[in-house]
């Protein structure tokens, strides 16, 4: 019995040897997968990068990725990144910290990948002295933002001020034509007055050729008349002066009867 009891022990201490040392062997090769998965790279950011809220940017992106390290300010301008997570994860990282806008611009990325680590708990700013802390750097990623917003508003007026321009032209245009019209109505009055005129034209040439033949006739008539009236004198005379003869004779006829 103390034989059989001694023999189940050494069975039952193997079996938790085995099971220990398999929960072992999983962990390690989790570890070493989770080590080929995970990567780390330094990047040099080069740019207007420090002082326009570009790490805080950075810091929550990372976060938000799930990935670790930590981005500082270098003497030199440029700013450094140690990032370390899944491929995939740092391309993303990557591509979204490529900024250009009002305030950041990324001119040049610089990529070196090493080994991971277990440096890191999380993705943190490095503040050395001088440089502002995490809330200023919140403050100015909102003003940023301000600035993007108030600029998206200017344009969205400076949109709506073309469409007011396009319409004033529009209304211009029209007026323009409503001009043109006015022009030919005034042409079409010039060639009406023109015609006026030359009806005016013909009327005063009519009248003066028609006052000319009254003067004409007036004068006609005036030296018939004066002709016919000296006609009638002449012939008054004539006749005035047989009547004398006349009387003459039967005076001087009664006169010899008399002495008879």
């Amino acid at each position: 019995m103390v034989v059989g009891s001694a023999i189940a022990v050494k069975i039952y201490n193997l079996c938790i040897l085995v099971k220990t040392t398999t929960v072992i062997r999983n962990l390690y090769d989790s570890s070493k997968r989770e080590d080929i998965l995970m990567k780390k790279v330094i990047l040099h950011i080069s740019g207007n990068v420090q002082r326009v809220g570009y790490r805080a940017k950075v810091v929550s992106t990372a976060n938000a990725l799930g990935i670790k390290g930590f981005i500082q300010n270098l003497p030199d301008g440029r700013v450094k990144i140690i990032a370390q997570g899944e491929q995939s994860e740092l391309d993303k990282l990557i591509q979204a910290i490529n900024i250009s806008n009002s305030l950041i611009n990324v001119t040049n990325i610089e990529q070196e990948y090493s080994i991971p680590s277990d440096d890191y708990e999380g993705f943190n700013k490095v503040v050395g002295g001088g440089e502002t802390d995490e809330r200023l750097d919140n403050a100015v990623d909102l003003f940023k933002k301000l600035i993007t917003v108030t600029e998206d508003g200017f344009s969205k007026l400076g949109d709506k001020i073309d469409r007011i321009g396009d319409k004033v032209d529009q209304v211009g245009d029209k007026v323009d034509q409503v001009g043109d019209k006015v022009d030919q109505v005034g042409d079409k009055v010039d060639q009406v007055g023109d015609k006026v005129d030359r009806v005016g034209d013909k009327v005063d040439l009519s009248k003066i050729e028609i006052t000319s033949e009254i003067h004409s006739m007036r004068d006609d008539f005036n030296t018939l008349f004066d002709k016919r009236l000296s006609n009638i004198e002449y012939e008054l005379t004539e006749m005035k002066n047989k009547v004398m003869v006349l009387e003459s004779s039967t005076s001087y006829n009664l006169t010899d009867k008399r002495k008879t």
